[in-house]
């Protein structure tokens, strides 16, 4: 174990408390009045009559005596809520001022549902949340386009341009209609809490490609839900009204009364359907079944124009010929005296709106420049790519509430009925890495979406870190996947829900905070944010010592000064090499033989960067003499001495893990219940040889672990090693970029079971690409022998991984979540997340400190 903990969260369990009753015969007193009999009775009689009340008198005294002893010594056990429950008591960070009063009221409403194509709703636990679905046509057929998944083929879908708080300007290409979304909020005078919105839907079609009828027709369904159930009432609009624009109103605590309308200078036809349902996340299927009635009975695709009681989903069908425009305003504040709602409208819609975008637009692309400064060399098209880059992940910040599942520990006694416990209701605000695939929080990759959101707005990535900390329960453990509410839960397969407390997960979130502590050294930031980051970091600082702790203890090695992650399946007879998903690094070869005596150098690295982070918080806070600790750790982990002893292996001039490994494991295709009715042919894990202790030769991301962390002195041999590993086309070069997994190691691009093909075991990734640069951007300004070999390599590779990417993008649309190794192809989900990370590396943006 390393760095020795100052201290530790605990719970104090309240003492047991005593029975009314037990609290009422122990404070009795006798009663000195005593009731006197009759003359006529003898003396013998009162005797005897006292005799047996004062022998019953004393049994009974006895017993309770012996009961109110019994509950001191064994006290009546107070229910208590399991540790893996329960909270860290501390003050929540999402309390803190600076994110309450006007910040708190202009990030309220806002594109927080990254899963469906086009989404808004209000940052709260039951909100009124609206989204958009349309009707594509591909090959003759009709599909329903909303919530965001890959076999819906589109061309390109993704934000243009977002602020993160009241702008973004969407593109969705579906065949040969193009769809913009547009949104932008407006505090006015007589507004209620939030303000209003506007969102703009634009509809194109390719005229030149168009011949089919069918084609040239659209159908939009723009609809709200209250997540509450609480009821919807239609507005005038909806049902023919010439004079009225109002679609649907109603009214809430939150923002008061407010009135929803539909603004267009074109034609159209609406129609309308409501429904009383607790879920939205099956409101594909209603709205498809309610348009199946006309469309068997009369050949039209059209709503039914009815409404279930008390309705608490309204979805507003827009048909109409491409081209189409049309505004959708939110007014909210509507029963106010003074609330202008028509003066609002007006300013919200048709021309006005066009303005305002267009202002908006420019702040955007001002602040772009400003903010990332990307070099004159880059052309224009590179330039996109990083603009689209950060508004993809400023528009993928979304909103979630509900309960995380919590898979019950091995050695628990609670009999639940289920195999897992519910954690505390909470909310989380957080970006996320795939609206198709991954639509949802992931403690890891929210470290890398952070250096990305920092440099454009400080105070929405604080507000997210502390929505992350804030989800700490008392031992200091975060759950690393957040799969929370019905929509979430509902694109996750259910074996994957519940989330295993032993296992952690990289602590990237001090990869941030050491850039914004860097920041602070390098005058980056105004006075206030100074203050405000201090006054963050000063409030977090015990989530941060505690989820330290929980890493320095729960993940330790059984070696001084190791660490291993924990998680990994000992007895799998499935697996070439077992997982370690807590890693990050799923399939990522490890030793053969997971158990206790492992050493995982990348571990290492994050304890490094956390205890060096810690210690540098304690500096800037002035208590880094009640800190002592981190220091002494991250001197400890950056020991070059004991670092190489530990994972360097001088045959290879490579770093690697250390465990109990053979090389000699192999899948084989083996029949199972052989001579039985039902044999299965499976392929299992055959080991050929006995495993040893020793250094895991598998060159690849983990092994450049120390040249990330900037470890390696530049002035040592082993630096210009490490350099040869980079650029040597036989282990991790490619002209893409740097592959996970050297094409010399044994396990190279090999399946891990029968239906897991290779996932980090050669493919490029773009959050350790960039994490080399910035060593070999550091190295390539560090006085030493390999300065220039560093600066070559690193302007090579730099420029590789932008081409690849901008390449790619321009070619399919979309950045992906990795890239093939061999042709620099965008190979697994549709991904903004960390592959964001290329608009830093072309405006040369690394950790200078």
């Amino acid at each position: 174990m390393t760095g020795n903990s100052r201290r530790t969260a605990r719970s104090r369990a309240k003492p047991a408390s005593e029975d009314d009753d037990d609290r009422e015969v122990r404070n009795a007193t006798p009663n000195p009045k005593v009731r006197r009999r009759g003359r006529e009775q003898s003396s013998l009689r009162i005797l005897d009559v006292n005799l047996k009340f004062l022998l019953g008198f004393g049994v009974i005294s006895f017993s309770i005596a012996l009961i109110v002893i019994y509950r001191l010594v064994n006290p009546a056990e107070v229910p208590q809520i399991p540790r893996v429950i329960t909270p860290l008591p501390a003050p929540k960070l999402a309390d803190l001022p600076m994110f309450q009063g006007e910040h708190k009221e202009s990030l309220y409403w806002g594109t927080y549902r990254p899963q469906v194509y086009f989404g808004i709703r209000a940052r709260t636990p039951q909100s009124v949340v609206f989204g958009l679905m349309w009707i594509g046509a591909k090959d003759g057929r009709f599909f329903m386009r909303h919530v965001c998944q890959d076999s819906d083929d589109l061309k390109t879908y993704g934000w243009t341009r977002h602020n993160g708080r009241d702008y973004g300007h969407q593109l969705l290409v579906d065949q040969t209609m193009t769809l913009t979304t547009s949104f932008l909020k407006s505090k006015a005078n007589g507004s209620g809490y939030g303000g209003d919105w506007v969102t703009r839907i634009e509809a194109q079609v390719d005229e030149s490609v168009v011949d089919e009828e069918m084609l040239k027709n659209m159908h939009l369904f723009f609809y709200m839900a209250d997540e509450g159930g609480n009821a919807l009432t239609l507005g005038g609009g909806a049902i023919g009204s010439n004079h009225d624009s109002a679609i649907a109103l109603g009214s809430r605590n939150d923002v008061g009364g407010w009135q929803l309308h539909i603004k267009s200078e074109d034609n159209f036809d609406m129609h309308y359907s409501g429904f009383k349902t607790p879920y939205i996340h099956n409101l594909s299927d209603l709205v498809q079944a309610d348009l199946g009635v006309k469309a068997r009975n009369f050949g039209r695709l059209e709503l039914s124009d009815t409404l279930d009681d008390s309705s608490n989903i309204l979805v507003f069908q827009i048909s109409a010929r491409i081209s189409f425009k049309a505004d959708i305003v939110f007014v909210s504040g509507t029963g106010l005296q003074d609330s202008r709602v028509e003066e609002r409208l007006t300013n919200l819609a048709g021309a006005s709106l066009s303005s305002l975008l267009n202002e908006k637009q420019k702040e955007f692309d001002d602040k772009f420049k400003r903010c990332y400064n990307l070099s004159d060399q880059l052309d224009s098209g590179s330039v996109t790519v990083g603009r689209d880059a950060l508004a993809s992940t400023l528009g993928g910040i979304g909103y979630f509430y509900g309960q995380s599942k919590i898979s019950l520990p091995k050695a628990s006694k609670l009999d639940t009925g289920d195999n897992f416990l519910l954690y505390w209701p909470a909310e989380l605000y957080t970006a996320v890495p795939s609206r198709p695939f991954f639509p949802r929080g992931f403690l890891w990759d929210e470290g890398f979406h952070q250096l990305i959101i920092w440099h454009w707005d400080t105070y929405i990535s604080l507000d997210i870190i502390g929505h992350w900390l804030d989800l700490m329960n008392i031992d200091g453990w975060i759950p690393r996947e957040q799969i929370l509410g019905a929509e979430a839960v509902s694109k996750v397969p259910q074996e994957f829900v519940p989330q295993h407390p032993s296992n952690g997960n990289p602590p990237t979130l001090f990869l941030v905070l050491r850039d914004l502590i860097c920041g602070i050294k390098k005058n980056k930031f105004d006075a206030a944010e100074r203050r405000d980051i201090s006054i963050f970091l000063d409030r977090a600082l015990i989530r941060l010592e505690t989820w330290f702790n929980w890493f320095n203890t729960t993940q330790s090695g059984k070696d001084f000064s190791s660490y291993f992650w924990h998680g990994r399946d000992n007895i799998t007879t499935r697996e070439l090499n077992p997982k370690t998903l807590s890693s990050g690094l799923d399939d990522y070869p490890r030793a053969s033989h997971p158990d206790e005596e492992e050493r995982h150098l990348d571990l290492r690295c994050w304890m490094f960067l956390a205890s060096d982070c810690m210690h540098s918080i304690s500096k800037l806070l002035k208590t880094e003499s009640e800190h002592q600790e981190y220091r002494s750790t991250a001197e400890l982990l950056s020991d070059f001495e004991l670092l190489n002893k530990m994972h360097f292996d001088s045959s290879y001039g490579a770093y690697f893990d250390y465990g109990n490994h053979t090389e000699k494991v192999r899948l084989s295709w083996k029949i199972i219940g052989a001579g039985s009715n039902n044999p299965k042919r499976e392929l299992l894990r055959e080991v050929l040889e006995k495993p040893v202790l020793r250094l895991v030769p598998h060159v690849g991301y983990v092994s450049l672990f120390p040249l990330m962390a900037k470890l390696i002195p530049p002035e040592s041999w082993i630096l210009e090693k490490q350099l040869d590993l980079v650029s040597n086309r036989s282990t991790l070069w490619t002209d893409f970029g740097l592959r996970s997994l050297a094409k010399t190691s044994s396990i190279y691009m090999k399946r891990n079971t029968e239906h897991d093909p290779p996932y980090w075991r050669g493919p490029i990734w773009m959050q350790f690409n960039y994490m080399t640069l910035g060593a070999l951007h550091h190295y390539s300004r560090e006085p030493g022998p390999y300065r220039e070999k560093a600066r070559t390599i690193y302007q090579e590779l730099r420029s590789n991984l932008i081409r690849n990417v901008v390449e790619n993008y321009h070619k399919t649309g979309y950045l992906w979540e990795q890239y093939d190794q061999k042709n620099g192809k965008g190979k697994g989900a549709r991904f903004t997340g960390w592959t964001a990370l290329v608009l830093l590396i072309m405006s040369e943006s690394y950790n200078e400190c």
